[in-house]
């Protein structure tokens, strides 16, 4: 009771110092609906949280829910499942449908009715649960990227979905769904709050201009993906796996069990990564990087400034006679740490965009300075030894890694919190070391087979070059 009291304590009283928003003033009224105080309001519908709905849409986005329970439950007893289907008849699946699908619309109108969204002077709140009451506080000073998505029916539909990277969270805290215009009316007004600008100027800042850096174009794409081994090597697994198990087995079920999930990493590595990597745009604003990009689903996301913690370089062998390249990001706090920058460029495009990226980092100097391992590393790792490199320039820490599909590393020196030497008992014969460089990211790079007087060497340098760029590194705001 308690917790029940202090909730509807908060819905109901303001903030000391808080500043009225638009949906707090008196009078004010919803954008999709009367005053919620109104005599509108039927006494039937629980009490609506204070603040601004979403689109009228999103109790769609809800029905499923009730559908998709009843499928688990269908799936956790098979034999009774397959024993009700077979005595369905044409009334029982009409009866069904009549009294489902009301109530699943019912479901996801009321999941609507209680959800809303509120901005103050210093946090964004948002209020939904239909059973169990939820109130997220987002502080404005802990947003780290504001991204807007436009799956296909959402575009058809003239609708967004905000998502919102948050400073010490894993998973990010999403308004879906809004109209187009008011997604990103309302990621400007948050970008902006977040970078220090004054409340009752932020609503009216816009959205900050940009410049177009990269477009990569359809071809290059289309035939950088069919130059990678590994979607090909998925879709002859998935060819040939599947009937050899049948062949084996003699049972089609091992069959089906083996090659639906091959057949799942064979569309993420060819076509679905196609769709996702299509007319892929990089541009440069004061908030930070811009990108965009999809074919079906279309994205938006930015990579803030300074909160990089890491590049990845890639280069598979069939890209090397083309000079292509591949960018992958460590972002800390965003979505399982990993962002693709560019899906494939050229050598001298990837320059210039890393350049954005880490000021002061030329990766044509960075991959020169990278020196190979001892010689009698062969005897640790036969064969790929000659895929490992470190080198070290005035503003990143450089590890390299593979023969066939080169792999190169740059971590900041200021983005490094700690460094570990590790050594096996055949490498301690071999007097040879491992050192990493854990970053902020939640991830590490490895500097591996290196001389081990060499690699304790490394770790005493690398934690002071660490502590001198923390002390001279510049801020992580946005528009700063």
């Amino acid at each position: 009771m308690s917790g029940e009291h202090e909730q509807r304590g908060e819905r109901e009283q303001r903030d000391p110092g808080e500043r009225p928003g638009a949906a707090e003033r008196p009078g004010a009224a919803d954008r999709f609906g009367e005053d919620r105080r109104g005599p509108g309001r039927s006494r039937w519908l629980p009490r609506r949280p204070e603040g601004t709905r979403l689109h009228p849409i999103t109790p769609w986005r809800r029905t499923w829910a009730p559908i998709a329970a009843l499928a688990v439950f269908a799936v956790q007893d098979l034999n009774r499942a397959r024993e009700w289907i077979t005595q369905l008849t044409l009334g029982w699946v009409l009866l069904a449908m009549v009294v489902l699908l009301p109530f699943a619309a019912a479901y996801g109108f009321l999941s609507w009715w209680v959800t809303s969204y509120q901005v103050t002077d210093t946090e964004l709140r948002i209020r939904s649960g239909l059973f169990f009451r939820r109130v997220a506080h987002i502080r404005l000073d802990r947003i780290q990227a504001v991204d807007v998505t436009r799956p296909l029916l959402a575009r058809v539909a003239g609708v967004a979905k905000l998502k919102l990277d948050v400073v010490g969270t894993e998973a990010k805290d999403e308004l879906a769904f809004l109209g187009e215009a008011d997604a990103v009316a309302l990621r400007a007004e948050l970008l902006a709050r977040a970078a220090g600008i004054a409340p009752e100027v932020a609503p009216r800042a816009g959205e900050a201009p940009e410049r177009l850096l990269v477009r990569v174009p359809t071809r290059m794409l289309t035939v950088a993906l069919l130059l990678v081994g590994t979607g090909w090597s998925f879709v002859a697994a998935t060819l040939l796996v599947p009937w050899g198990m049948w062949w084996f087995t003699g049972s089609p079920g091992a069959a089906i069990a083996t090659g639906v999930p091959m057949l799942g990493g064979a569309w993420v590595s060819t076509l679905g990564r196609y769709l996702t990597e299509y007319d892929w745009k990089v541009a440069e604003s004061p908030d930070g990087l811009r990108i965009d990009h999809g074919l079906l689903d279309r994205e938006h996301a930015t990579v803030p400034p300074g909160r990089v913690q890491a590049v990845r370089v890639l280069q598979p062998r069939l890209w090397r006679s083309r000079d292509w390249l591949r960018m992958e990001l460590s972002v800390a706090g965003s979505d399982g740490g990993k962002s693709v920058l560019l899906p494939v460029a050229d050598r001298a495009v990837a320059e210039e965009v890393l350049a954005r990226v880490l000021p002061g980092v030329r990766l044509s100097e960075a991959v020169a300075g990278v020196q190979p391992v001892p010689g009698r590393a062969r005897w640790a790792v036969p064969l790929w030894w000659r895929g490992y490199g470190l080198g070290v320039t005035g503003a990143v820490l450089v590890t390299r890694r593979g023969l066939l599909r080169r792999e190169w590393t740059l971590v900041p020196h200021a983005k490094v919190q700690s460094v570990r030497l590790r050594q096996g008992p055949w490498a301690r014969r071999l007097r040879l070391a491992d050192v990493y460089a854990d970053h902020g990211a939640n991830g590490s790079t490895k500097a591996g087979l290196r001389d081990v007087t060499e690699a304790h060497a490394l770790v005493s340098a690398q934690a002071e070059r660490s502590r001198t760029g923390r002390r001279t590194a510049g801020p992580e705001r946005w528009l700063t």
